[in-house]
Order: structure tokens, then C-alpha cells, then sequence
């Protein structure tokens, strides 16, 4: 009975690491690790500054550089990257010059990025298959040189991070405070603005540009319900995010589902049963 058990244990490794065997999958899981670190990291700032809505405004907008990218022969990523970074900045210019408040932005820019998006589409003669997985993300989609942007990138992302740590922290609870100790308010939001758009561009190709808001937010508001730290927060943040990623490509590869949509439910699984038990 035992040998039986460790035989049929064994097939099913064998099974489940078949996933392995081709490179389109191993690049997935690459760049799915690396989006499923840095994402909750900055997910945890604008979930405290109250900007999580920001994610799905520049996700609209990475969408319009995504359309823009196709229409001109230029790698997607790149076209995004850009179209999210100048967004990003005309974000944070609105907000500081206090012309519309901060929700009110947001709401504006999301229906333009994606008014924007959809002319662009028609223009290209309607959707096609490339431009829909980016819509909802595709594991089948991300290319060699898609890793050579999202590797380099993610890690600059987290080494500014932790360099800004402190003065990211003090301005996300206490914005007026650390104007007054001399911290340079307008420069860090306007980093944490940068960063949060080159999370966004470089993470549709594997959950899509209409669900990076949601991987961006869900983990982190899962992690406050347990977390007793902002430092234990943003670790389990990243600890959920992994999870959802994995097994999101996971079920994606074997039940032929839309990767995107599949690590989002995980991720709001995982909410649910910690908001249930915590």
C-alpha cells in the first residue's frame, strides 16, 4: 500500500513539474516572481496614501501604449513603460497644483486612458489575439526580451525602494509632517509615482492591463488583516502575491484558463479565507 501511495505521489510530481519543460512557461514564472515582489511592495504605500486607484488608471493608459506599440511595430512593453511614466507624472502634477483633487484625476484619466485605448484599437482594425492577451494577461506571451526590461527594471524598482524606505514611510502617514522636517515630499511622491507605472507596464503581459490594479491591491489588503507591522505587511503582502502567481500559472497551464483572471480569483480566494480565519 505504501510503495502504491509513493508511486502515485511521484507520478503526479513528475506531472505537475512537466509545466517546467517548456521555456515559454519558465519565462512566465520569471517574470511572474519578479512582478509578485515588487508589485505588493509599492501596493503597500498607495494602499496607505489611499491611491489604489492609481494602478488601474495607469493600467488603462499602459493599454493605450500597448495599442500604440502595435500600430507602430515597437515592442509593446516599451511603449507602455513610457505612455504610463509620462501619465504617471501628469498625475502627480495635478495633484500637487491642487487643480482637481486627487479621486477626481484619477477618474478623468482612467475613462481618457481607456477612451484613448479603444480609438487606438480601432484604428488597428478592432481587437486581435496579441493585443487581447494583453487585455488579461497570457503565459504564452512573454518573450526573451520582455525579461531583459522586467528583470533589470524590477530590481531597480526595489533598490529604490529600500533606499526611500524611511522617507516613503514618514510621507505615506504624516504627508505635512515631513514637509516640515525637511523631507522632500514632492520629489518621493513623485517617485512613488514612477515606480508604481513601470509595475503597471511591465505586468500586462502576465495578468493583464485591465487586473494589475487588482494583484497590486488585493495582497496588500490581505496582509493588513494579519499583519501587526508595516514592515510584516509588506512581507506577507509579497508572501500572497507569490502564492496567487503561482498557483494562478499553474491552473492556467493545465486547465487552459486565462492567467490573468486566475491569479486575481487565487489572490481573492486567499482574502476571503484569511478574512474568515484571522
Amino acid at each position: 500500500m505504501e510503495k502504491n501511495v509513493n508511486i502515485l505521489f511521484t507520478t503526479m510530481t513528475t506531472n505537475m513539474l512537466e509545466i517546467f519543460n517548456y521555456s515559454f512557461m519558465i519565462r512566465a514564472f520569471t517574470a511572474g516572481t519578479v512582478i509578485g515582489i515588487v508589485a505588493p511592495v509599492i501596493g503597500t504605500f498607495l494602499v496607505a496614501r489611499r491611491y489604489s486607484l492609481i494602478a488601474d488608471t495607469l493600467g488603462h493608459i499602459s493599454l493605450a501604449g500597448v495599442a500604440i506599440g502595435l500600430l507602430l511595430g515597437i515592442n509593446p512593453i516599451i511603449t507602455a513603460l513610457v505612455a504610463a511614466v509620462i501619465m504617471s507624472l501628469v498625475i502627480d502634477r495635478l495633484r500637487s497644483g491642487k487643480l482637481v483633487s486627487g479621486e477626481s484625476a484619477l477618474a478623468m484619466l482612467l475613462s481618457g486612458g481607456l477612451a484613448l485605448a479603444i480609438v487606438l484599437i480601432s484604428l488597428a482594425k478592432g481587437f486581435n489575439v496579441d493585443l487581447f492577451s494583453y487585455l488579461f494577461g497570457s503565459i504564452t506571451t512573454v518573450r526573451p526580451e520582455d525579461l531583459y526590461l522586467i528583470i533589470p527594471l524590477g530590481l531597480l524598482v526595489i533598490v529604490l525602494t529600500l533606499l526611500f524606505y524611511k522617507q516613503l514611510l514618514y510621507i505615506s502617514f504624516d504627508e505635512e509632517g515631513s514637509r516640515v522636517n525637511g523631507i522632500k515630499v514632492t520629489a518621493l511622491n513623485t517617485l512613488l509615482m514612477v515606480l508604481t507605472a513601470v509595475i503597471v507596464s511591465l505586468s500586462i503581459r502576465i495578468v493583464g492591463s485591465l487586473l494589475i490594479g487588482a494583484l497590486i491591491v488585493i495582497p496588500v489588503v490581505t496582509a493588513a488583516q494579519i499583519a501587526r507591522s508595516f514592515r510584516s505587511s509588506i512581507a506577507l503582502s509579497i508572501l500572497f502575491s507569490l502564492f496567487a502567481i503561482v498557483v494562478g500559472l499553474f491552473a492556467s497551464f493545465y486547465f487552459n484558463l486565462a492567467a490573468g483572471g486566475t491569479i486575481v480569483l487565487v489572490a481573492l480566494i486567499v482574502f476571503a479565507i484569511t478574512s474568515l480565519f484571522k
